[in-house]
């Protein structure tokens, strides 16, 4: 019910409450009109509440669990104080600093000196000046502020996790009597499910029965809902709109899109950024200094209290906690914006990147070019060479390719395989056989050029006729070109001020590539606004140009949607992916943004350049208030309890405001 009545249009809003089982439905209709829809809405429409909530029960469980962590730690303490007689309650202490000066011996041992060494040191001193009660309260401290500090860390990769994951618990399996609702995790491939109006696919498959209207903006950008039958494909997170579907599921729950991210998400520490490394890095490089501090301390006072002061603050836990959550929480965000990226490094080199290169057709340009006229060169009608194109270029899933089998559905031209094997050449085109006869669809330079083919005679002024401000996709059969498509490439709206804002947020140099005519690509550069423009480049020679470019000390970014990209965009300092992309381009990316509008472009740029001044000011002011806090022992103003306490105030107080919204 809870997915059935968030699909539905006329609500704004739904919220469960689990504690006190209460639904709350914020609605854009009248008040009774909004009783009768949650009266109608069948339970079963969804999968059920308490799975599309498993993100939010997850966010409460682990507060609960941490919550319950912190109580438990504050009434032991208590309890031992108030009832445990003093020899017993020292003999415990002992064995809860043997922990930390076992952990400091390791350390040592491996020829390191970090935080958990200025911990020990704090305890066993304590110890020896037989001060129990500090060396209590500094253990009971340092439990308190690992509790807050993994708290805050694991809750900011659960909600990023959480915002991307598809939450799915249960599906209704198609067994031979009635569906049967089952785990997810039951699910093999193979088996069919059954979704409902409302409810979200959880699996990639293939649709085995029933008809609908599935919402893939999730996943392709599309914002009209695709129409999806018997033989089709349906992918895992996208969201059935109207109608009722029977799935062959072809993927396992863990397989999709949605699924490796999450588990990437979960596992940062092989995407860790600059910052964070550097961040970890500057940490352990403190506690020399903070060691040294001490000692220079005691030298010039000669007062134990004042030197285990300094020793009680250091600045690696706030750097070791700020820079991560800010990280996530900037990856979090981006993410609501419908930007998905794949690392905190990402995100760095997007703040200093100087030059980005964009890919036109899909890109600049929508990604549904429309054919404009088809010029035929033989004695077969344009409806019948678009027949014969449509058939072939129906195997590939480019934007032109796309345009071709479209335009050839508009006309109701049924194009039946009339082909033998269809072999398809990277920013090429598409060569077959049919009758006997070798068909070639592809560019001006794989037709004629590397292929060939040849002008029919006294057809020359009709082909130079042909607009030149059309992007063209030549027909050859059997070494005779046999038409000419011309296709429509209309520019994104929002391209030039795309464009024009990027050089405003300090890209220096903005530039497009394109396997389409020198002619049509500078009308589109004109447009646009880009500072230099390539046309009739092959896949290779962009990649080379990103290569070239970051030899040159530049930072790259490489933006687009194609088979022809992927190489450009694994070689740049970071690849961009439109969503409704081909498959590979956005498994090779490193970000992906919807297809909808290029303003993801912008947005990205300012969130990941706020990122970086957030943790420059993380870096401030941590330095600032831990020095601070050292000035107050020194100088006596303060306990070593004291000090170490605010230490771990300050330092859950920064972790939580790297948490806040960016921009």
């Amino acid at each position: 019910m809870y997915c059935a009545l968030n699909a539905n249009r006329q609500i704004k809003r739904c919220k469960v409450y689990p504690s006190t089982n209460d639904l709350m439905i914020e609605y854009a209709c009248g008040k009774k009109e909004a009783l009768k829809l949650l009266c109608e809405t069948d339970p079963y429409s969804a999968v059920a509440p308490e799975h599309a909530l498993t993100s939010v029960t997850k966010a409460r469980e682990l507060t609960r669990q941490y919550i319950g962590r912190l109580v438990g730690k504050v009434a032991a303490r208590y309890f031992r104080r108030w009832f445990i007689p003093k020899y017993i309650r020292v003999a415990i202490l002992a064995v809860k600093a043997a922990r930390y000066i076992w952990k400091a011996l390791k350390c040592l041992s491996k020829g390191r000196l970090e935080v958990s060494v200025l911990d020990a040191t704090a305890i066993t001193v304590s110890l020896i000046r037989r001060d129990f009660k500090t060396a209590d309260s500094v253990m009971f401290l340092l439990e308190i502020g690992e509790i807050l500090e993994d708290w805050t860390h694991k809750k900011s990769i659960s909600d990023l996790a959480g915002s991307m994951s598809l939450n799915v618990g249960k599906v209704w399996l198609k067994t031979e009597g009635q569906p049967v609702l089952v785990k997810s995790s039951e699910i093999n491939s193979g088996d069919e499910i059954i979704v409902n109006a409302g409810g979200m696919i959880p699996f990639d498959g293939v649709v085995s029965g029933g008809e609908a209207l599935v919402n893939q903006s999730t996943l392709t950008g599309e914002g009209v809902p695709v129409h999806r039958c018997t033989g089709t494909t349906v992918y895992a997170g996208t969201v059935i709109e109207e109608g009722e579907l029977t799935i062959r599921v072809t993927q396992n729950a863990g397989s999709s899109r949605y699924d490796k991210i999450v588990t990437m998400i979960e596992e940062t520490e092989k995407l860790k950024s600059n910052v964070e490394s550097k961040a970890e890095h500057l940490a352990d490089k403190l506690v020399p200094l903070t060691f040294l501090g001490t000692a220079a301390v005691w030298l010039l006072t000669r007062n134990v209290t004042k030197a285990l002061s300094v020793l009680m603050v250091d600045f690696s836990c706030a750097l070791k906690l700020a820079m991560p959550v800010t990280v996530l929480s900037a990856i979090r965000e981006a993410n609501a914006y419908g930007i998905t990226v794949k690392g905190g490094k990402f995100l760095e080199k997007i703040a200093v990147a100087n030059t980005i290169v964009f890919d036109k057709t899909g890109t600049l340009t929508r990604a549904n070019p429309t054919v404009h006229s088809v010029v035929s060169f033989c004695d077969k009608s344009p409806d019948d060479l678009l027949k014969i194109a449509a058939c072939l270029e129906e195997h590939f899933p480019h934007s032109i390719a796309n345009a071709v089998v479209r335009a050839a559905k508009e006309k109701n031209l049924i194009h039946d395989e009339m082909h033998t094997k269809v072999e398809y050449v990277v920013a090429h085109g598409v060569k077959s056989t049919i009758d006997g006869a070798q068909v070639l669809i592809g560019s001006y330079h794989f037709i004629f050029e590397d292929m060939g083919a040849a002008v029919p005679l006294g057809t020359e002024q009709k082909l130079l006729a042909v607009a030149s401000t059309y992007s063209r996709l030549y027909l050859s059969i059997d070494g005779w070109l046999a038409a000419v498509i011309c296709i429509e490439d209309p520019l994104r709206v929002e391209a030039a001020d795309v464009v024009a804002q990027l050089k405003e947020l300090g890209f220096e140099n903005i530039v497009m590539m394109t396997g389409d005519s020198k002619h049509t690509a500078q009308t589109i550069a004109e447009k646009v606004g880009v500072d230099r423009f390539y046309a009739e480049v092959l896949p290779e020679e962009k990649a080379q140009f990103v290569q070239d470019e970051k030899a040159k000390r530049n930072t790259v970014v490489m933006i687009g949607d194609g088979v022809n990209d992927s190489p450009a965009l694994s070689s740049a300092d970071v690849g961009i992916a439109i969503s409704n992309g081909a498959a590979i381009a956005r498994e090779i990316a490193d970000i992906t943004i919807a297809e909808e509008d290029l303003k993801s472009l912008v947005t990205l740029r300012k969130l990941s350049i706020v990122m970086m001044k957030r943790i420059g000011r993380n870096y401030r002011s941590i330095l600032s208030i831990n020095g601070g806090l050292i000035a107050l022992g020194v100088s006596g103003l303060a306990q070593p309890t004291t000090t170490a306490m605010l230490h771990n105030a300050s330092t859950l107080g920064i972790g939580l405001l790297s948490t806040k919204k960016l921009i």
